[in-house]
């Protein structure tokens, strides 16, 4: 089970002072052979019907899919039906639709999606979800790198398409004809190899323009069997007997299904066999509604919504006793939010995570009780990946303790960027490393602390300035809502950290006080020495923050809010 660590790796933390690597501390996760002929569908399938799951005798009475709105459900054999009855319909309606097509996609989150997902993977055509939310222009752009073969939508989300494309509406007769047929069992013979490519993903783009992420079908097996395993493995709470009885596993999506985190995620909860709450569009007082409605074991969320949960007074009024786990990922999510989570949460474990669409969603996360309890860690690195922390301007990679970038490998990380070779060998070297661009560090024990974007750092006279450290201690102060930190010129000492605070209802906190609360926090060369308020900070579906839009508003002349 357990992989034998060279006597080189450190145990405590993985580290190899010969080569400077990282290896996972993680048991080893078996990966079917590269050489067999598999797709994401098939291996998912396989975990699925395995006797390890614990719902793989009852697919016909356990719910999969649960839309949070209507309460409408669709067990794992009706969903495995409609997946079949597309399957057959896209083939014999396209005869020219084929293996390595891209297939476009912009939707909210609907039972459809997940149906379109597994059908579209099971015939080795290309997945290329785009945000509901993208403006005209920058579908163009995601259109012209994925260069799509055929199109789906729905009727309030094609208007935004370039006109006269092949396309089919997710919410017409045609498509809900195409899964309800009568279908022969799985009538594919598409061969799909495990080194094909499963999914074209578009980076959030928080620091330059979108890029689309080709993901492999091994790439997204590489992460689904990591969590597979764990849930073996460690025991998790979803899986666990409660005074003897079963609890089975019930996960709540506030994930937009097109983003990597909610992408990967789908499939992970039905290789477990898990119950998935689909929230159509977010709703923070809906989300409370839907976890004592269905009884919602694990939330999946960016660090925003778990500062929300922590500052509102509102959850109070609804029963969260069935929640056993919220997963953090998309961003880094401070100490103090962690602890004071846990303060009002005690019956819940909260874990962290650390992914990129370039790494198929997951790279370093915590495990169990024990490792949850290291606030402010992203966690440990997956199975079967390789970390190494690299200083930025000399190249030498760093001992534990050590900042620098960080850098990945493993089955896990991207072909590439879709249509740009550039960026592909700027961020893949030769020897497969995945340069991700975030400033980082392990400690003795192997535990992963994100300190900020390269990209991000304030630099302030000769220091720089993690805005992320400073966005921590911010939320950490009652009358602040949220909070952002971006550069801003200043002659003298070239940039100075600058905060946009979204107050807290009926707070009258002000400058002054915030920019003395942090320097009493923080070195001299940290301090906070500008503030705006305004009504909500910018994000990206991730939850990550949209600083372009904060430097962008901040340097312009206009008076208007964000």
């Amino acid at each position: 089970m357990a992989e034998t660590q060279p006597l080189s790796h450190n145990h405590d933390n993985g580290y190899c002072p010969r080569t400077n690597i990282y290896r996972s501390l993680r048991p080893a996760v078996p990966l079917p052979p590269l050489s067999q002929p598999l797709s994401i569908v098939d291996y998912t399938l396989s975990l699925l019907h395995s006797p390890t799951t614990p719902t793989s005798g009852a697919l016909s009475t356990t719910h999969f899919l649960i839309d949070a709105a209507t309460g409408r459900r669709l067990t794992y054999a009706a969903f495995l039906r409609q997946v079949s009855s597309l399957s057959s319909f896209l083939k014999s309606l396209y005869p020219s639709l084929s293996k390595n097509d891209v297939a476009f996609i912009l939707s909210p989150p609907s039972f459809h999606v997940p149906v379109l997902y597994f059908s579209l993977l099971s015939l080795g055509i290309t997945v290329s979800p785009s945000s509901p939310l993208s403006s005209p222009s920058e579908l163009v752009h995601q259109i012209e790198l994925s260069k799509p073969a055929i199109f789906f939508a729905t009727s309030a989300t094609a208007q935004k398409l370039p006109p006269n494309l092949p396309l089919i509406l997710l919410d017409s007769q045609k498509f809900l004809s195409m899964l309800e047929a009568k279908s022969s069992g799985r009538a594919n013979d598409v061969v799909v190899n495990q080194w094909d490519h499963a999914a074209v993903l578009y980076s959030s783009g928080t620091t330059g323009k979108v890029k689309g992420v080709v993901l492999t079908h091994r790439n997204l097996m590489a992460v689904i069997a990591g969590f597979y395993y764990d849930n073996l493995y460690y025991k998790e709470k979803s899986k666990e007997e409660e005074n003897g009885v079963y609890v089975h596993p019930v996960s709540l999506f506030t994930l937009p299904l097109f983003h990597v985190f909610g992408f990967f995620m789908l499939i992970r909860a039905a290789s477990m066999g898990e119950s998935l709450v689909l929230m159509e569009k977010f709703d923070f007082l809906k989300m409370l509604e839907a976890v004592e409605k269905y009884k919602v074991t694990y939330i999946p969320v960016a660090p925003p919504l778990v500062v929300a949960m922590v500052k509102s007074d509102l959850v109070a009024k609804y029963d969260l006793s069935s929640l056993q786990t919220v997963g953090s990922g998309g961003a880094p999510l401070g100490k103090e939010v962690s602890e004071e989570f846990k303060a009002k949460f005690p019956h819940v474990e909260i874990v962290q995570g650390y992914g990129m669409t370039e790494t198929a969603g997951a790279a370093t996360r915590t495990i169990g009780p024990e490792e949850a309890k290291r606030y402010g860690s992203a966690g440990r690195l997956a199975e079967n990946l390789e970390a190494k922390i690299v200083d930025p301007d000399s190249g030498e990679a760093l001992p534990p303790g050590k900042q620098g970038e960080l850098w990945l490998r493993g089955p896990a990380i991207m072909k590439g960027y879709v249509g740009n070779q550039e960026a592909t060998a700027a961020t893949l070297d030769s020897e497969g490393w995945l340069k991700t661009g975030d400033l980082c560090y392990f400690d003795s024990d192997g535990f992963l602390f994100i300190v900020d974007r390269l990209k991000e750092l304030i630099k302030y006279k000769a220091y720089q300035v993690p805005p992320a450290e400073l966005e921590h201690l911010l939320q950490s102060i009652p009358d602040v809502a949220d909070a952002a930190v971006i550069p801003y010129p200043d002659e003298e000492a070239g940039q100075i950290p600058m905060a946009y605070i979204v107050r807290k209802p009926d707070s009258t906190i002000s400058a002054a006080q915030i920019m003395d609360f942090i320097a009493t926090q923080v070195s001299p060369y940290k301090k906070i020495r500008r503030v705006a308020f305004i009504n909500s900070i910018p994000k990206s579906p991730a939850g990550k923050i949209l600083r372009r839009e904060l430097v962008k508003h901040s340097l312009s002349n206009s008076s208007s809010k964000l």
